[in-house]
């Protein structure tokens, strides 16, 4: 088994590479949304945004503080779930932004009239990004013991994510005839009617 140090290194190896992911991901997110409302896109649900953002950098803080100053053990068994739920994670995230290509955004963007996306992984999911976000919160502190923060933090995403998901659906439904189109569509299960 590695030491703690070394595991540690490599805990902050994948955290400093998650967040240049996500800035990355936001310079993609900008060009996209500049893109959108030249086609006369709306964004929704701006609160919500800042709510999510807020969110996602206490969990990288919370992280930090709990593998450092609390001393959190490496655990193995951890360590696992904590690999299998990332890579989960960043597939599902990673399927949903290649699939929506242009229309992507970390916002809640519509076009309104244009058909909803119906092909890749949405044909399978409603809400694959959203889920490979479920993933991750949940999974990335367990590389490194972080319990608690995995715990926390997942029960705060789920109530931020229910709330972003109807938000969402709605304005999808008000330009986009969504409902119709994604009823045989499970919202976080695959082809499951009645579910999320």
């Amino acid at each position: 088994m590695l030491d703690f140090g070394k595991n540690q290194l490599f805990f902050f190896a994948v955290l400093g590479l998650l967040a240049l992911q996500r800035l990355l991901e936001l310079r993609y997110s900008r060009a996209n949304e500049a893109w959108m409302r030249r086609r006369g896109g709306r964004e929704h649900a701006a609160r919500q945004y800042r709510m999510m953002v807020l969110l996602h950098l206490s969990w990288f803080v919370a992280m930090l503080v709990e593998v450092v100053f609390w001393q959190r053990p490496f655990s193995r068994a951890l360590f696992v779930v904590g690999v299998v739920g990332l890579l989960a994670g960043q597939l599902l995230r990673y399927l949903a932004i290649f699939t929506l290509g242009r229309r992507w955004s970390v916002r809640v963007y519509t076009l309104p009239g244009r058909p909803p996306v119906l092909r890749g992984v949405y044909r399978y999911v409603r809400h694959p990004n959203y889920l490979g976000v479920i993933f991750e919160i949940a999974s990335v502190p367990l590389l490194h013991g972080a319990w608690l923060t995995a715990g926390i933090y997942t029960v705060l995403n789920l109530i931020l994510i229910v709330r972003r998901v109807r938000a969402e659906e709605n304005a999808l439904e008000r330009d986009n005839n969504y409902a119709r189109a994604f009823e045989p569509v499970g919202r976080f299960l695959p082809l499951s009617r009645a579910n999320g």
